[in-house]
């Protein structure tokens, strides 16, 4: 009798002819990128520094494509958008010491975003390992410390022979689900000294399924189909796992209406008849979800933004499914169905009952009337105007990547986000900085459709210099600049609760002329010309440039 783990994989002659003689002038840095290959990667991102030069020389050796930014916190910030769109892992290559501390922010995002995100950092000399103080040059007492609160799980390779192995490991933490980053790191020396070791050809790091429990989904299933007032939050796990076909397919045979979460845009629908659209920060929509008898929360953890800021307080069963096994139950007492979203999904649609109510539709028509009566009592137009002059000059299918400011936080509840894993935003972990070079990882992945980026004036400055990214890849993405002179959201934040906003004013650049001299075509508009004026830019190759000066309000808020 033959098990499966007593087959062994022979080697073909040919195989074992061409480890006996690998090629001359390889190192260590040749054993990461030809991993790297074999995974399956096609891009990868980074700065170089001192200690890491050994795998930025063995790139030219490989067929891999680099796109180089120029701070390791906005190169974290685009691999996390090409782990998004894709859904593949993104390699990110970082020195040590400083070069791998500046990327911490980027990958807190990533670590909240679920992005799949490959980090391998350089380290001091392997003499210099152990927490001495020998003075190398970026020398950190425990550089793995450092990362081991933000990542999903940390690898090291101490000799060349363990590189495969650990980025391999690495490779299907990444993947699997929740998907997150993930941290490697390689001493100097191993990266530069020469190697007699095989090439590395295909490696497999397929990652685990996290597969719903039987007798979960059942008492789920009966659950649901009993319901007299169902309902469903679908998050961000919903996108990631592209479910959002099975999602449809179960609110309809339920007649269940669906409200997405800021991470879940584009999950459902937007005018569906059972779509509550994302208006989470709003009382009437929070009313609504906790006067279910059975709420279905699927791919969310029901953290801050998603719960109204902590005013929800569901009054019936909830069942949540959510891969992340530290976010099930961790808000709410639920039926906690640890899988992904995807899996759990097919498994309800097999076994729930069709439900006949011919009354959804027509309440989910009442939570959008009351919503939209709150939002007009305000006198936002020019708010309004502004995005919906967005999303007339953004193409459906192209991606968009929102920075923490206040049109962001409009789009958010209001901006209908036409496809699943369209719309992106910093919101998992909130750092400023991210809009402008997370669409530029996005447009790295797929140069046939235009990108856009929307930041505010104190977000841009954050990425500045990845303009000069932009320019130097061709990289197809227009970013939209609302100037308002400051940090408007903390600028609001500050007067409601102190009477006076302190900190919050900025001296800034001419925008247009400063995106001219890297060479990028830049255009200041107004809300009346916004819609053409970008639409123009979005359809022209390359980056562009859009400056809209103006100050916009947050509509009041309801959780207070």
């Amino acid at each position: 009798m033959t098990h499966d783990h007593d087959l062994v994989l022979r080697p073909t002659e040919a195989q074992t002819a061409a480890a006996l003689n690998p090629p001359a002038g390889r190192n260590g840095g040749d054993l990461v990128v030809e991993t790297l290959a074999g995974l399956g990667a096609t891009t990868v991102f980074g700065l170089p520094g001192q200690h890491a030069l050994g795998m930025f020389d063995a790139l030219r050796r490989s067929s891999l494509s680099y796109i180089g930014l120029r701070v390791e916190n906005n190169a974290g910030f685009a691999a996390d958008a090409y782990g998004r769109i894709t859904g593949e892992v993104a390699p990110l290559l970082l020195s040590t010491g400083p070069g791998a501390l500046m990327s911490l922010a980027a990958l807190q995002e990533s670590a909240a975003a679920s992005a799949p995100v490959l980090a391998i950092g350089s380290q001091v000399p392997t003499a210099g390992l152990g927490g001495g103080r020998h003075g190398y040059l970026h020398e950190l007492r425990d550089q793995q410390a450092s990362f081991r609160d933000v990542v999903k799980s940390v690898h090291t390779a101490r000799t060349q022979s363990q590189i495969p192995s650990a980025i391999a490991a690495a490779w299907e933490s990444a993947l699997t689900a929740p998907h997150g980053p993930v941290w490697v790191e390689i001493p100097q020396d191993v990266l530069l000294a020469p190697t007699t070791l095989p090439v590395v050809t295909a490696m497999d790091a397929t990652p685990h399924e996290v597969v719903p429990r039987p007798e979960l989904t059942a008492v789920a299933a009966h659950l649901l189909s009993g319901a007299a007032r169902p309902a469903i939050i679908a998050g961000g796990g919903v996108v990631r796992s592209d479910a959002s076909g099975k999602l449809l397919a179960l609110a309809e045979k339920l007649n269940a209406p669906v409200v997405t979460t800021f991470g879940g845009k584009g999950a459902f629908p937007w005018e569906h008849p059972l779509s509550l659209q994302s208006w989470l920060e709003d009382r009437h929509t929070t009313d609504f979800l906790e006067s279910a008898d059975v709420l279905l929360v699927v791919g969310s953890g029901l953290g801050e933004l998603s719960s109204n800021y902590h005013t929800f307080a569901p009054r019936g069963r909830v069942v949540q499914i959510e891969a992340d096994a530290g976010k099930l139950e961790s808000n709410h007492p639920a039926l906690g169905i640890h899988a992904d979203a995807r899996l759990a999904l097919s498994a309800l649609l097999e076994t729930v009952e069709e439900r006949e109510d011919d009354t959804a539709a027509e309440s989910v028509r009442t939570v959008l009337d009351r919503v939209r009566a709150r939002i007009a009592a305000q006198e936002l137009t020019l708010e309004q105007q502004v995005l919906a002059s967005v999303r007339e000059a953004l193409p459906d299918d192209a991606p968009s990547f929102w920075d923490m400011t206040i049109l962001a936080y409009w789009a958010w509840s209001a901006f209908d986000a036409r496809h699943p894993n369209t719309m992106h935003s910093a919101q998992g972990a909130g750092g400023l900085g991210y809009g402008f070079p997370a669409a530029l990882g996005a447009a790295a992945a797929d140069r046939t459709r235009p990108v856009l980026a929307v930041s505010g004036d104190g977000g841009a400055m954050y990425s500045i210099a990845e303009l000069a990214t932009a320019r130097q890849y061709d990289l197809p993405v227009t970013w939209l600049i609302v100037d308002d002179g400051g940090y408007g959201i903390l600028r609001e934040y500050m007067q409601d609760t102190f009477g006076e906003a302190t900190a919050t004013e900025l001296s800034r650049p001419d925008f247009v002329a400063l995106a001219e001299s890297f060479g990028v075509p830049a255009v200041r508009t107004t809300p009346q010309s916004l819609a053409e004026d970008l639409a123009k830019s979005l359809t022209e190759p390359g980056p562009s440039v859009v400056v809209l000066p103006a100050v916009l309000r947050m509509f009041a808020p309801t959780h207070l």
